[in-house]
């Protein structure tokens, strides 16, 4: 099961009703399926987790052979709580066989579910209390997990280094050097040449281009400041509230820079219209944020689950998102409009036609090139995210930033590393329509990192509407995300190239 609890108790060691319920012949069969999975409830007190069995099932034989199984659920709790001064350190839970209800039968009955707590005082100190858990994280299963990521990781690092020299050293370098010395033949041999007054002409709907590069920048800022409050230890894994509200506050706070980006950039293409890309780059991320939020929040509330959001807190996000994420971001719309990068000079006139496209080879095609530009990056990195998934949507836990670091950095690497050689290939066939590719190429990684996530939800004990428009929808806020993130990486490291290919050349 992967409903949440949040418990309250009281320092005695009394019992508690927790609540009384009549269970329906769906609910019996419902409880069921569940026990038969060997399925657990996991919990969380003072941000530390805990887990416990539902139920248990037996059979007995009889008869010739037949089997008659009988399910039982557990209607009390044993709780095992170690504290020191006002800290939990330890918490475990324990179902208690005394306890049991016969479901076998699909008849109504009523079930009073109680459990009762036992405090014991411990030495060990709250800041250690995480320590258990990243022991648990390396489980001699879990580090051949993430030795074999760590080298499949390596591999493909190594093998588009070696690519990317023999392109720079070799074949680029060649390029360039018969350019500048040879003869009028010579230079018009190479096709990304040939479209040297056509690569920098203002893309189509460059506000939504520029938008995206804004956000994405936002949220790579964001990332990177949660990587730092994890290394100072201001975020453990469980500590949901925090990170919720650091989120909510970085996300703020970061909104300058999507303003600053979005028109800073703008601006070297066309003197106005800046003010469009600033509001796209407002509303990029928060309106599919609010609409998959408020779709699983009224999910919740039918339910009547603990993970609904009360409606203060539903009223504070709204009043934060309009009285500071819009200010910060109109503000780093007129520092971007005043203080930002200088309008590009390409290195020749950009002709007022386009260049035709020829007809392009299957390699060089659009959809190949962004299932490349996807797939190779996300081979490198399927296995941690697999354990994050597990972490996120399962019950391992992930308590090694560093490791989540490295994954992220090889992220970077191989999605700027490939945008690079995809645009470098897609010029050659002289298509000069490199923008939108880019960014598509980039961050259909992300695409791949959904699609493993509807697997790994096929491959899992989830079950119900509930748990699926969870799972489905905080995933794909997540996967959206990093496409932005990785899109916005792969475009600049593919404009970066382009930029110094161009002006290594004497173009006339």
């Amino acid at each position: 099961m992967s409903s949440l609890y949040k418990l309250k108790f009281r320092e005695d060691k009394t019992h508690f009703v927790l609540c009384r319920k009549r269970l329906t012949s769906s609910d019996i069969a419902r409880f069921r399926d569940i026990i038969a999975q060997d399925y657990y409830f996991q919990m969380y007190y003072d941000d530390l987790p805990l887990w416990g069995f539902v139920g248990k099932v037996e059979g007995d034989y009889f008869g010739q052979g037949e089997k008659h199984t009988k399910y039982y659920i557990f209607s009390h709790l044993k709780f095992n709580v170690l504290y020191n001064a006002d800290k939990v350190i330890e918490i475990n839970s324990f179902s208690d066989p005394s306890y049991m209800v016969d479901i076998s039968e699909n008849t109504e009955i009523d079930v009073q579910f109680t459990y009762s707590v036992s405090w014991n005082l411990t030495s060990e100190r709250s800041e250690t209390r995480m320590n258990k858990y990243s022991r648990a994280s390396f489980h001699p299963i879990s580090q051949k997990i993430h030795f074999f990521s760590f080298l499949n990781s390596i591999t493909v690092v190594v093998l588009l280094i070696g690519l990317i020299s023999f392109l720079f050293m070799r074949h680029l370098k060649n390029e360039l050097r018969s350019y500048s010395i040879g003869d009028e033949e010579e230079r018009k041999e190479a096709g990304w040449k040939l479209v040297h007054s056509d690569v920098f002409r203002c893309p189509r709907n460059i506000s939504w281009l520029c938008a995206i590069l804004g956000t994405g920048t936002q949220l790579l800022i964001l990332i990177i400041a949660l990587f730092a409050l994890a290394f100072t230890g201001f975020l453990y894994p469980y500590n949901r509230g925090m990170l919720l509200t650091s989120l909510v506050i970085m996300y703020t706070l970061t909104s300058i820079v999507a303003g600053y980006t979005s028109t800073s950039f703008h601006s070297q293409f066309e003197g106005n219209k800046q003010k469009r890309s600033v509001r796209l780059a407002g509303i990029l991320y928060p309106v599919p944020f609010f609409i998959i939020l408020s779709v699983l929040n009224t999910v919740a509330i039918t339910y009547g689950a603990t993970a609904a959001l009360p409606f203060g807190t539903i009223v504070i996000i709204i009043l934060i998102f309009t009285l500071l994420n819009i200010p910060f971001l109109m503000l780093g719309g007129v520092l971007g409009n005043r203080f930002g990068l200088l309008e590009f000079q390409p290195p020749s006139a950009v002709k007022r036609n386009p260049r035709e496209i020829p007809p392009q080879n299957w390699y060089r095609r659009k959809l190949y090139q962004v299932f490349l530009g996807g797939f190779v990056p996300f081979s490198a990195v399927v296995l941690e995210w697999h354990q994050l998934y597990a972490s996120l949507w399962g019950f391992k836990i992930y308590t090694s930033p560093g490791i989540m670091l490295f994954t992220f950095i090889v992220l970077i690497f191989l999605s700027s590393s490939v945008g690079i050689i995809l645009t470098y290939i897609q010029l050659s066939g002289e298509d000069h329509e490199w923008w939108w590719r880019s960014i598509l190429c980039g961050g259909f990684t992300a695409v791949f990192m959904y699609g493993y996530g509807v697997l790994f939800y096929l491959r899992s004990d989830m079950t119900g509407f509930l748990q699926l428009s969870f799972y489905l929808g905080y995933t794909a806020l997540l996967c959206y995300a990093l496409f932005l993130v990785l899109g916005t990486i792969s475009f600049l490291a593919s404009l970066m190239f382009i930029r110094h290919i161009y002006r290594s050349v004497k173009l006339e």
